[in-house]
């Protein structure tokens, strides 16, 4: 009979998880007080105000995309409604993918057709 493999400790592992979760909520919950407390609550792109049950939509920002990264006086921060802020990411994102600024990348492509091959012998003149 094979030796059976020892699952992995669900509770301990779920444990760590939640801790984790709580550490960024409360983190989350500082640095978004302390923006809503520092900022009117105005969507920095779409200028949409927020209030009353409303506000939740309202995130903050981190500028340098560092969210560890919250200095007191909020200068990495701004306000952007949901949709903003999915934008704001989704827009890195694709500067991201088209990037072609890094010297050392090198293009993966398996296409090898090289249609102007040979032409320099086509045009020249006969003899």
């Amino acid at each position: 009979m094979p030796p059976t493999k020892k699952s992995p400790d669900g509770g301990r592992l779920s444990n760590i998880v939640a801790e984790a979760r709580r550490y960024r909520e409360q983190l989350e919950k500082t640095y978004r007080e302390r923006a809503l407390k520092l900022f009117p609550p105005i969507c920095g792109r779409c200028g949409r105000e927020f209030s009353g049950k409303r506000l939740r939509e309202l995130t903050v920002h981190h500028k340098d995309h560092n969210h560890d990264h919250n200095p007191p006086d909020g200068s990495n921060w701004e306000l952007l409604c949901l949709y903003c802020h999915d934008n704001e990411h989704s827009r890195l994102a694709v500067a991201e993918a088209y990037d072609t600024s890094a010297p050392d990348r090198e293009r993966d492509t398996d296409f090898d057709n090289k249609p102007f091959a040979g032409l320099d012998k086509l045009l020249q003149p006969k003899k």
